[in-house]
């Protein structure tokens, strides 16, 4: 299958795509590209790299044992970062030969090979992942063009994605090499390799081993002696064989770093690496990369025929879920086996698709549709290990169940790009659902009649919430401030905007009606705002709506002014609607007759004359007039939010 590999660098990221032909491949001549690219590329893998944010897999460290664990059969050895890394008794060398494998009969415990404090060489072999520290290995793997170099290994190994045919020319090819004292693992990129390619490779790593040990003797613990190429450099090097249609790069430093690596290691592929200049469309939006990588975000992915997977992700395991969706078959002769297979084989291609592309490792469980015959279930498996075999990731894969389940396993060494890209929602906790408005106004009704309980000296009470919330308590859940208002004898007023977390719940203010009501209503009479009109109202022909944090505001005459903006001058204030007039546009509009305003005796108020949220106004009593003010947005008249008031100490609560 034809590739392309795209790498796309800037100052703080490295963005490495690569591409896998799903039609009619390209022409190329001489071994460069053809002028048009004919080929439907589809984008299989994807990888990114962040300035700081390094993968150090590959690395290898001066590191310390801090303390061995007989338990475990393992040590958790110091490499210089927050977390130990992990070191089992399988992975341990012991003068340079690895010690025998469990199950051998002639292992050798841990406690006998390792001492806490004893200085060693390892090398990352998994990240730092979620919790756990890096996974170590002390069998050194020092990685080529076409080879691996293990010191402490014996002999010349071959990677089992070779054909049978290759492997023997390899062989042949490999007879005769001076592994001086080591071994050597023959790499799926060295197809069509020379005994003179291997023996020009060798010394090159030869060369890197011996400026690993001079530092591990030199440097003191714990401390990183051998870095691991960079994101390019590593893909290129792992998947630049014949197969390789081209190498494209947008940055001029990478393009040169990847012509020089190739010049040592591979010339003969160095003019396949293309750099990347066209002005007016960046490298991966023309290849729809950038799209892709928007998609790796969405948990459904949607297939051809109009069936679904659904793809979730737990601690343990990632699941699969396949569905029919819309497809229901096609001609007459298509009966629900036949739909359930079609969409079952359709799912295995973009399952693997999609676990690669999102580097998905651990366990993975594929729900398929149930199949009846036998003979369907193995056509979707047969499909699906075909698919797999163009991952270079290893993995291992099950036989369906009987209840369509297929589970497989694929090596999880980093992080993929959904971890990359994203993290843990600050408000769910990564749950993926929250408390619902009606769940939080509960909470706050039973938070306010504890505090007036323990606080019984003030008249009035301002709380901070949620706009929503508020609306919850007022209008969906038959108001109970109003029955908390009768039973107790208190008034209580809301303040807060959006911007406030839902479960936010603070009494800021206390004291008289008269002065908790000064700081909880938002406008003064005669203040001048600017709103954003967004509906009629709904018992006034010329009126219309405009909303500040679900405070209602209506506007006499505002009827044409619907979608726009205007600044609007406040006649009345009440406590969940304001009434306004047009202030912008010419000489004011005769005001519509201000209805009587309700004193409130002392009693507090209830709520209950607010309202729907178009309009219908409770009224505030008023007197006096004030020079006009123009606010932004909204805000109590003189609030100073979490401060104390004159009458009463500020009292906050928190949520829980």
């Amino acid at each position: 299958m034809k590739k392309k590999v795209l790498v796309s660098a800037d100052r703080n990221e490295t963005r490495v795509a690569m591409l896998e032909a799903a039609g009619t491949p390209s022409k190329r001549s001489g071994g460069k590209a053809a002028t048009k690219d004919t080929t439907n590329w589809r984008t299989a893998e994807l990888y990114l790299e962040r300035r700081g944010e390094r993968s150090i897999v590959g690395n290898v460290y001066k590191a310390k044992v801090e303390n061995v664990v007989a338990g475990l059969e393992a040590a958790f050895v110091d490499i210089g970062f927050e977390k130990n890394g992990f070191l089992h008794v399988d992975d341990i060398v012991v003068d340079g030969k690895q010690v025998a494998k469990r199950g051998t009969g002639r292992g050798a415990r841990i406690t006998d090979l390792l001492k806490s404090g004893q200085e060693i060489v390892v090398q990352v072999t998994k990240d730092p992942l979620k919790t756990k520290g890096a996974r170590l290995t002390m069998q050194l793997a020092i990685p080529g063009r076409y080879m691996v170099f293990v010191p402490s290994g014996e002999g010349v190994g071959f990677s089992r994605r070779l054909e049978d045919k290759e492997r023997l020319r390899l062989k042949r090819e490999a007879r005769g090499l001076d592994l001086l004292g080591g071994g050597a693992i023959i790499r799926t990129a060295a197809r069509g390799a020379t005994h003179e390619d291997f023996v020009r490779e060798l010394i090159y790593l030869n060369m890197l081993n011996d400026v690993l040990e001079r530092r591990a003797q030199e440097t003191p613990a714990p401390a990183m002696i051998f870095q691991e190429a960079d994101l390019s450099i590593r893909v290129i090097r792992d998947v630049f064989t014949d197969e390789l249609d081209e190498a494209l790069i947008d940055d001029e430093a990478q393009y040169e770093r990847v012509k020089s690596f190739l010049g040592r290691t591979a010339p003969e592929l160095s003019d396949r690496v293309v750099r990347y200049e066209e002005p007016k469309t960046t490298l991966f939006e023309k290849y729809g990369v950038e799209e892709e990588i928007q998609k790796i975000l969405s948990t459904r992915v949607d297939l051809p025929s109009g069936g679904y997977l659904i793809i979730e992700h737990t601690e343990a395991l990632t699941i699969i879920d396949v569905n029919t969706g819309s497809f229901t078959g096609r001609g007459k002769a298509r009966g629900l086996e036949e739909t359930i297979t079609h969409t079952n084989l359709e799912a295995a291609e973009e399952a693997v698709r999609q676990i690669r592309l999102r580097d998905i490792g651990g366990i993975i469980v594929i729900d398929f549709i149930d199949m009846a015959r036998a003979s369907n279930r193995d056509a979707v498996l047969k499909v699906m290990r075909k698919s797999l075999d163009e991952d270079r990731t290893k993995t291992h894969v099950v036989e369906i169940s009987p209840l369509g389940l297929v589970e497989m396993t694929r090596q999880n060494v980093t992080d993929g790009v959904r971890e990359i890209m994203t993290k843990t929602c600050p408000v769910c906790n990564g749950e993926g659902v929250v408390l619902s408005e009606e769940t939080v106004a509960l909470h706050v009704e039973r938070h306010i009649r504890e505090y007036i309980a323990e606080n019984p000296k003030p008249e009035a009470y301002l709380v901070q919430i949620n706009p929503r919330v508020t609306n919850a308590l007022l209008h969906t859940m038959g108001n109970p401030i109003a029955h908390l208002e009768m039973e107790t004898g208190k008034a209580i007023l809301f303040e807060g905007g959006d911007g406030l977390p839902l479960e936010h719940f603070a009494v800021t203010f206390e004291g008289t009606i008269k002065k908790v009501e000064e700081k909880a209503l938002p406008f003064a009479i005669g203040d001048e705002v600017m709103v954003h009109v967004v509906e009629p109202h709904m018992y006034e022909d010329d009126a219309a709506v405009a909303k500040l944090d679900h405070y209602i505001i209506a506007i006499q005459g505002a009827l044409d002014r619907i979608g726009t903006k205007a600044l609007v001058r406040i006649t009345d204030v009440g406590r969940n609607v304001a009434r306004a007039e047009i202030a912008d546009d010419g000489p004011p509009k005769p005001a519509r007759k201000k209805p009587s305003a309700s004193a409130s005796n002392g009693k507090p108020a209830n709520g209950n004359g607010a309202t729907s949220e178009n309009g219908s106004s409770d009224q505030l009593e008023s007197s006096g007039t004030r020079a006009p003010r123009r606010r932004g947005s909204r805000g109590g008249r003189g609030r100073s939010r979490a401060k104390t008031g004159t009458d009463g100490p500020s009292k906050e609560a928190s949520d829980s």
